[in-house]
C-alpha cells in the first residue's frame, strides 16, 4: 500500500538522527479489538491498547498471559507460527498492519525485534551489524562501515569492539552480545524497537548497561518492552501494561500502575500475590 511504503521509507531515510519533538499523545501503534488464536486456543482476547511515540512501553504479566504474543503481533512475527488466526486490526501510520498489501519486509525493517536471549550470527562483529543494510541492498563500503560505527556507538558497544571488528561476535559477553544485537537491529534504520525479556539471560552489571541504554534510545525510537521483572518496569518505562489471561486489564502511566493501580487484579499482581 502506497501510504505505509512511503511513510517507513520516509523514516528509514531519517534515522537515527535525533528527531524533533513529538505530540507524546501520538500513538504509533492501535489495536482495536485484536484476537489471535493457536489454533483452538485463544491467546489474546479483544485487545484495545494504543502505544505511545518515542518512550518506552512496559508489557508486565504472569507466564502465559499473551504479552509475548502480543509484542510478536507488532511486526507480524507470530504469523511464522502455521496455526494462527488473527482477527481486529492494529493501524501504524495509519495501516492496518494485517492488509495484505502491506509489505512485511518493510514492516519488520521498520519494527524491529530483540529477543530473550542474545542471537549474534557466527559472522564478525562487522558483519553482524552490516547484514541487515546488505540485505536493503546497501554495498558501499563508506556507506556501511558508517552505519556500522553509528549503530555501535547508538549501542554503547563502540569502544568496546572497535579494534575487533573482524572478530567473531560469538567472542563477546553475553551482555556484549545483547548490545550487539540491538545494534544489529538499529542498523536496518527501524523506528520501533520491540525487546522480549531482553535482560532475562544477562548478569545485573549488563542488565544495568541495557536498561541506560533503552533510556537513551527512546529519544529516537519507540520501545516496547515485554519483561517479567517488575522492578525493570517501573525503573525504564514510561507507561505499562498489564496482561492477564491473554486481556489487558489495566493500562497507565507507569508511575500510576506501580502506586495506585484501579484494578485489584493489579494490585494483586504487583504486590506478589500471584504471577
Amino acid at each position: 500500500m502506497a501510504t505505509f511504503e512511503t511513510a517507513v521509507k520516509e523514516n528509514r531515510k531519517k534515522r537515527p538522527i535525533v528527531q524533533p519533538e513529538v505530540d507524546k499523545e501520538e500513538n504509533i501503534f492501535s489495536a482495536k479489538g485484536l484476537n489471535l488464536w493457536y489454533g483452538n486456543d485463544q491467546a489474546l482476547k479483544n485487545i484495545d491498547l494504543d502505544i505511545k511515540k518515542n518512550g518506552v512501553t512496559a508489557i508486565i504479566g504472569p507466564s502465559g498471559c499473551g504479552k509475548s504474543t502480543f509484542l510478536k503481533t507488532l511486526n507480524r512475527m507470530v504469523e511464522l507460527v502455521p496455526i494462527v488466526k488473527i482477527s481486529g486490526s492494529i493501524d501504524y501510520h495509519g495501516v492496518n498492519i494485517f492488509d495484505p498489501s502491506v509489505n512485511l519486509v518493510e514492516l519488520r525493517s521498520s519494527v524491529g525485534m530483540v529477543f530473550q536471549k542474545p542471537n549474534p550470527f557466527p559472522k564478525s562483529i562487522y558483519d553482524n551489524v552490516a547484514f541487515g543494510p546488505r540485505v536493503q541492498g546497501i554495498r558501499k563500503k563508506a556507506q556501511l562501515k558508517e552505519l556500522v560505527e553509528k549503530s555501535l556507538r547508538n549501542a554503547g558497544l563502540w569502544d568496546e569492539v572497535k579494534d575487533r571488528l573482524g572478530e567473531s561476535a560469538l567472542g563477546l559477553s553475553g551482555g556484549q552480545q545483547q548490545r550487539l544485537c540491538i545494534a544489529r537491529c538499529m542498523a536496518v534504520q527501524p523506528e520501533v524497537i520491540l525487546m522480549d525479556e531482553p535482560t532475562s539471560a544477562l548478569d545485573p552489571k549488563s542488565t544495568l548497561k541495557v536498561e541506560e541504554l533503552i533510556q537513551d534510545l527512546k529519544k529516537d525510537y519507540s520501545i516496547v518492552i515485554v519483561t517479567h521483572n517488575m522492578q525493570q518496569a517501573a525503573r525504564i518505562s514510561d507507561k505499562t501494561a498489564f496482561f492477564l489471561n491473554g486481556e489487558v486489564v489495566e493500562y497507565d502511566e507507569t508511575d500510576t500502575i506501580f502506586s495506585n493501580p484501579s484494578d485489584k487484579r493489579t494490585e494483586d499482581y504487583i504486590t506478589g500475590r500471584f504471577g
